[in-house]
């Protein structure tokens, strides 16, 4: 797939239900402000809002509609922490590194509901996520998973084990689970729309069908795009997977990937309630990783799997619904609304990319699938950094992050190959 934004959102479900259909303009001439953030996705609108809030005068710019990328549609669901947990980060990174990171590993969740409360945002906030275990070894996982995130703080987990789980899933593929009674699920799209109307409503701009085209390094920074050019003392990059170019010394240190969602026709709230009877969201263990969960109108998203690349199947229902009918043999044949795909970025070692060039452009992607907690965190981080704070922001800066072994030419066959590594390992159960 490629990663050019086109005109309108993906036809998915979501944007069939978003509250919003505001089109915005784009920019013509020249504007100046305090910080310029490009992209109008949960890390670029989290930051403006954040930054709106502290007086600042801010301009964001979106190559196509406001929530066009994996914001706003993705799998919805709130899960904690990051891509790699808090035991990979103390053992490769050392305790104060982990210590940093592990004091924010629950905070997006939480700036999450704090927008949702302070402005009002219709998105259909649920609460409970969910961990399932397909063999024992991943039940082990989840016990050393709850013993770890209970020692960073979070004490709203609960471990069910055999028929247990049959108390919030209603599939045989699990010996396990493990809840995350702090998470959650909602509508994605819903919510990086309120929260641009919140930004908005502050005095905040946002500029539509906006590409950057260029940026000139300098004093002011100077961002040219097809229409016109914003001169900001400081700017913000936030295109995680869509910047096509323009920050050309990070490329070989991320690889955009795509994941599948499908979403059936309604089933009827007795229907759906028989799958998930408290209407939890849910992941697997697996490396490559099925997720699903309810709608507010009774449907069941499901999504699963990684395209190394980015590139699109064919045909979306062939790959995703094979795992549904796996997961719910009860839904054989049942009826797909919707399909789409989306592309995130993924890092080398699976944590976020922050950092600053030029002591003024600022930067946050790379959230490798775990992107809706944590790019409301990047948001608070940049808003800090630019006034006055920079330890937080600093303790994700000061990671290290390495190429893709074979450059751009061999990262997606070699990470295919690592994948197809891991998935056999799932499917032997070692």
């Amino acid at each position: 797939m490629s990663t050019a934004p086109s005109s309108q959102h993906v036809a998915s479900w979501y944007a069939a239900t978003a509250n919003s259909r505001l089109e915005r303009p784009a920019l013509q001439g020249e504007s100046r402000c305090d910080v310029c953030v490009v992209g109008a996705g949960f890390t670029g609108i989290s930051a403006a809002l954040h930054l709106a809030e502290k007086g600042l005068k801010v301009i964001v710019l979106e190559a196509s509609r406001v929530g066009y990328g994996a914001s706003g549609r993705n799998g919805g669901q709130i899960v904690n922490s990051y891509s790699r947990d808090m035991d990979t980060i103390e053992t490769k990174y050392g305790e104060q590194t982990a210590r940093a990171l592990g004091d924010m590993a629950f905070e997006g969740n939480r700036i999450i509901r704090e927008r949702i409360a302070q402005y009002d945002i219709q998105c259909d906030l649920r609460d409970s996520n969910l961990f399932a275990a397909c063999n024992a070894k991943q039940l082990e996982g989840l016990k050393d998973h709850k013993a770890l995130w209970e020692r960073y703080g979070n004490r709203d987990l609960e471990l069910l084990v055999g028929d247990e789980v049959k108390r919030e899933v209603n599939s045989a593929r699990y010996i396990g689970a493990l809840v995350d009674h702090s998470g959650g699920h909602l509508h994605p799209l819903n919510l990086v729309l309120g929260q641009a109307a919140a930004f908005e409503s502050l005095g905040g701009v946002i500029y539509e069908q906006t590409p950057l085209t260029k940026l000139e390094h300098g004093s002011p920074v100077t961002l040219k795009t097809t229409g016109g050019m914003v001169k900001a003392e400081r700017v913000v990059m936030a295109g995680n997977a869509y910047l096509n170019g323009v920050l050309s010394e990070l490329e070989s240190r991320s690889m955009p990937c795509g994941t599948q969602i499908i979403t059936t026709e309604p089933l009827g709230e007795s229907r759906a309630k028989a799958l998930l009877p408290n209407n939890i969201a849910v992941e697997d263990c697996n490396y490559l990783l099925d997720y699903y969960r309810l709608t507010n109108d009774n449907r069941l998203i499901y999504g699963g799997g990684v395209n190394y690349g980015g590139e699109d199947p064919s045909d979306i229902e062939t790959v995703i619904r094979p795992k549904l009918e796996k997961t719910f043999p009860q839904l054989k044949g049942v009826k797909v609304d919707y399909a789409w795909s989306g592309t995130f970025l993924m890092t080398l070692n699976r944590l976020p990319q922050f950092g600053v060039l030029n002591d003024n452009v600022y930067y946050a992607q790379g959230y490798s699938g775990h992107g809706v907690t944590c790019t409301h965190l990047a948001g608070r981080l940049i808003s800090e950094v630019m006034t006055g704070r920079d330890d937080r922001f600093d303790a994700f800066a000061g990671l290290p992050h390495l190429p893709f072994p074979g450059g751009r030419l061999l990262r997606v066959p070699l990470s295919a190959i690592g994948a197809w590594y891991y998935e056999t390992r799932d499917k032997l159960g070692i």
